[in-house]
């Protein structure tokens, strides 16, 4: 098979329909063998019976139904597992994502290499003071975080050889990363291509600002996963062993102070320095216990998913 179409979807009923005509149109034309598998996450509208009767009408058309809303993220896993095709396309249920690009992207997959391409909304035609100017910031401090030198982490439309979704693994909150955990995992031809963005034609966004704050805390795992995700203890123990240090130099300047300097001067107690020492023992241990702690969690975590389906359509 040449292609997966992954469509993560919350409360899309009204775009359905066109979206799957306008992606079956262009594999057609193009002669792609291919595969399109929405995800409803957790829908109250009829999205689902949509898909029900879609996939009635053509075997290509697949479905997961999940139980309830579980995030963009674990739909985009379990689509992700149930994936065929050599080249995955991820792309947004509302419209926005144009499936002409779909061909190029491929391309780029296939004939240049790319293990992953990203898309680029240049233009764009959401507002700029709610989503262009707060999207412009997180995706400044995304690059210079990351190290992965994209325009626009967040957008829904990315291509991806098959050996990265089947590698990378994609929960909580960290889709908009995916192209960082790839480079993580070692795939580390990442390209970007310009696409076109579309006005939204139905509904309402399902994304507030909130999206922007939980993406800044991305961030911050992201980085802290990427760098010591595998070995906790490198960071934790430093900082627990410099912490322990300067505890341990107060410790004996108080010593020596007290049994050689200052013999018959105020208790060690009442200086601020003992203190000082004391509570820097105490965070070095702590500390010391957390990498520990992250270690042994490593070495028996189970793999386990953070989502459940209620019906599959394949």
């Amino acid at each position: 098979m040449d292609i997966s179409v992954v469509i993560p979807l919350l409360n899309e009923e009204e775009s359905l329909n066109e979206l799957y005509h306008w992606i079956a149109k262009v594999m057609q034309s193009n002669g792609f063998l291919y595969e399109i598998i929405f995800i409803d996450d957790g829908s109250t509208d009829t999205s689902w019976n949509i898909i029900t009767t879609l996939s009635k009408e053509d075997t290509n058309v697949k479905g997961i139904k999940f139980q309830h809303n579980f995030g963009k993220s674990q739909a985009l896993h379990a689509g992700f597992e149930m994936a065929q095709g050599n080249v995955v396309i991820t792309m947004d249920a509302d419209l926005q994502d144009n499936p002409d690009e779909i061909p190029d992207l491929y391309k780029m997959v296939t004939e240049d290499g790319f293990d992953l391409v990203s898309g680029w909304k240049k233009v764009r035609y959401d507002s700029k003071i709610a989503k262009n100017i707060p999207s412009k910031l997180f995706n400044y401090a995304a690059r210079k975080t990351s190290g992965v030198q994209l325009n626009d982490f967040n957008c829904g439309l990315k291509a991806y050889n098959k050996k990265v979704i089947k590698t990378v693994e994609v929960t909580g909150e960290m889709h908009r990363y995916i192209p960082v955990l790839a480079k993580n995992a070692g795939f580390s031809k990442i390209g970007e291509k310009v696409v076109q963005h579309q006005a939204r034609k139905y509904g309402t966004t399902k994304f507030g600002a909130e999206r922007f704050i939980r993406g800044f805390l991305d961030l911050i795992t992201i980085w802290f996963l990427s760098g010591f995700g595998k070995r906790p203890m490198h960071l934790f123990g430093a900082w627990g062993a410099i912490m322990f240090f300067i505890g341990i130099f107060f410790s004996i300047y108080l010593g020596v102070d007290k049994l050689f300097i200052h013999k018959t001067g105020r208790l060690i107690t009442d200086r601020p320095q003992f203190y000082i020492a004391l509570t820097s023992m105490i965070l070095g241990t702590q500390l010391f216990l957390a990498g520990f702690l992250g270690e042994l969690f490593l070495r028996s975590k189970k793999d386990r998913k953070d989502y459940s389906i209620a019906e599959i359509i394949k």
